[in-house]
């Protein structure tokens, strides 16, 4: 057994997984600290290294494509701090952070770990149901379908609507951005229907908005794994799926957007759905939940996306 223990976390490996609990210190990230202890397989395993630094040190574990639903479904994106494939080390623990990283290149050669991507899932992401408040609403997963419930400070639009449930047999893919406190984020499910209706996230209905806290706001990319975890994998998804549906959102690079899912509707679907959108914002605007600037303005929002 090869064990480091720091206020940052614990990391353990047994010769077949490595064990990663984070530390219960203050200084350990929400999000990391909600996420809980990952049991990594030496098979998702591509490799780990060790980062010396003039204070202390870094471990860093890294997996193989398509190993992670988390790693999937954020894209890079998580912030450093609240990676839990990261490890800070203090610099009288440098040598066992050496002596845990070269115990785990060993099982890896001896196994022969291939280092090609995966064709399905080895870690299982958050257990469900797993409920989150944001800024926007509070987003719920229970394995079966999403539930969105808006909060009052949402956009009228989405209070309007009522509670989004969205199953996830409609579901094509997830994206999902941090709030970074300087900037916005957004998770976003986008289903068949909804893959060229992308509206503003602050008046899209499949979107949460996240402006408020960057911390509590982290969480939903615990939704985005778990949703991310029971959607096709990604190996299962041929070029031709991706044809056309690139993206405008921040923070999906290209090989992101390689890896979005879903087949591409028929130009008669997107011609269906637009006079759908369009029929209920109508009605909104009839009934005077929507006034004449807010229903000009998304009418013309909904007809760009198109």
């Amino acid at each position: 057994m090869a064990e480091i223990i720091q206020r940052d976390g614990t990391w353990a490996f047994d010769g077949s997984t490595v064990r990663i609990t984070p530390g219960l210190h203050r200084s350990v990230p929400l999000f990391r600290q909600t996420y809980g202890e990952v049991s990594v397989p030496l098979e998702a395993v591509a490799g780990i290294v060790f980062e010396p630094e003039r204070r202390r040190g870094r471990l860093r574990l890294r997996l193989r494509e398509g190993a992670d639903p988390l790693l999937q479904a954020t894209g890079g994106r998580l912030p450093e701090a609240a990676d839990p494939y990261r490890l800070a080390v203090t610099l009288d623990r440098c040598g066992v952070a050496e002596y845990v990283a070269e115990e785990i290149r060993r099982a890896l050669l001896l196994d022969r770990i291939p280092s090609e991507p995966t064709k399905a899932y080895l870690l299982p992401g958050p257990p469900v149901p797993v409920s989150v408040r944001s800024s926007d609403g509070t987003v719920s997963f229970d394995g079966t379908q999403v539930r969105i419930d808006w909060a009052d400070t949402s956009d009228r639009v989405k209070r309007a609507t009522g509670p989004r449930i969205i199953a996830v047999g409609d579901l094509t893919q997830v994206e999902w951005l941090p709030n970074t406190g300087s900037a916005d984020g957004f998770l976003r499910f986008v289903t068949r229907e909804t893959v060229f209706a992308k509206l503003p996230p602050e008046k899209d209905p499949y979107a949460l908005d996240l402006w408020g806290s960057a911390r509590r706001d982290l969480l939903t990319a615990l939704i985005a794994t778990a949703v991310t975890a029971r959607l096709p994998h990604p190996s299962t998804r041929t070029d031709e799926a991706y044809a056309g549906q690139g993206t405008s959102d921040p923070g999906l690079e290209g090989g992101a957007r390689r890896r979005l899912s879903g087949a591409v509707p028929p130009a008669s679907d997107h011609h269906d759905v637009l006079l759908r959108r369009l029929r209920e914002l109508g009605e909104l605007h009839r009934s005077g939940v929507l006034t004449d600037e807010e229903f000009t303005m998304t009418k013309t929002a909904v007809l760009r996306c198109f």
